[in-house]
């Protein structure tokens, strides 16, 4: 150990630069703008997290097979359906259409099983992660979240929709109501060379008006090379926050919206541990879009 330096910048631990130019070529303005927030010490995106024209294309093909699982479904979707049915729909859709459900056997650890399904079915107070099973029938005045993932010749796109089965609630009618009109707000709050948490900031001040609350420790994320990739799509926060966006990167907006508290939990009786429920079991509602980040703003790649 020395006992004396005259330089002590050479012992300081030097930050590692998430943002690199191509090699060998001259920096681009996009590398400029990149680089000149990341000197103002900002979140920037990897380069890698930038998809190519190729790349666009592929989850963009997968994003139109994506929709057209959630239109088979909008088509069949009654009351006396079982969610299992629904899980049979999206699989035969896919079958069809030389597409793989990402959902199906996905993650699993110490602590929960890989999800058994292809696709998650959350009714009322669950909020996400809901399991299609034979006995959950959907009964007139239900809400339900419909979530799918697909891979089409290995790119991901990702979305989900609200159903309202038959007539329900004014106050659920409301909830699925705001709970779009948050997406949109976040839609249209995502600017090139903003911030997530701009997203986030705009959908926290709209859900806000209602008393609702936005579940927290849940959040949207980079997608299209890999089921989940950076950034985290926090749907509250502050603007000037989180990852700056990039044109070129893909992710996904999809805020839940409780009728209540934000607070949830992973129900208990889940023996695969991955429903989770609203803290006091009152409805929660979800959109969600796969989104890619142009000069101009964001392009939806799913509906």
């Amino acid at each position: 150990m020395p006992t004396t330096w005259s330089k002590p910048t050479v012992w300081m631990k030097q930050k590692k630069r998430r943002w690199h130019c191509l090699p060998g070529q001259p920096p681009t303005e996009l590398d400029k703008q990149v680089m000149y927030w990341e000197n103002k010490n900002k979140l920037v995106p990897t380069r890698d997290l930038i998809k190519t024209p190729e790349q666009i294309e592929g989850i963009r093909r997968a994003g139109v097979v994506n929709t057209g699982v959630l239109d088979e479904v909008a088509k069949n979707i009654r009351a006396g359906m079982s969610t299992l049915e629904i899980d049979k729909i999206c699989r035969r859709y896919c079958e069809e259409h030389n597409a793989t459900p990402a959902c199906l056997n996905y993650g699993g650890d110490e602590d929960m099983l890989p999800f058994p399904m292809s696709v998650c079915t959350s009714i009322n107070e669950v909020v996400c992660h809901g399991i299609p099973k034979a006995e959950d029938v959907l009964m007139e005045g239900d809400i339900v979240n419909v979530d799918f993932t697909t891979i089409v010749d290995g790119y991901y796109a990702d979305a989900s929709r609200m159903f309202i089965i038959g007539k329900t609630t004014p106050e659920k009618e409301q909830l699925v109501r705001v709970a779009k009109e948050c997406l949109e707000i976040g839609m249209e709050a995502a600017k090139p060379f903003g911030f997530v948490g701009d997203i986030g900031h705009a959908i926290q001040k709209h859900c806000k008006k209602y008393g609702y609350g936005i579940v927290r420790d849940l959040a949207g994320h980079g997608v299209g090379n890999a089921f989940h990739e950076e950034p985290d799509v926090d749907h509250y926060g502050h603007r000037g926050t989180g990852m700056l966006l990039v044109p070129g990167m893909v992710f996904t907006i999809e805020p839940m919206i409780n009728m209540g508290t934000w607070r949830v939990f992973v129900d208990a009786d889940d023996p695969y541990g991955w429903e989770v429920i609203t803290e006091d079991e009152k409805p929660s509602a979800q959109w969600e879009h796969t989104l890619l980040m142009t000069e101009h703003g964001v392009e939806v790649l799913t509906y």
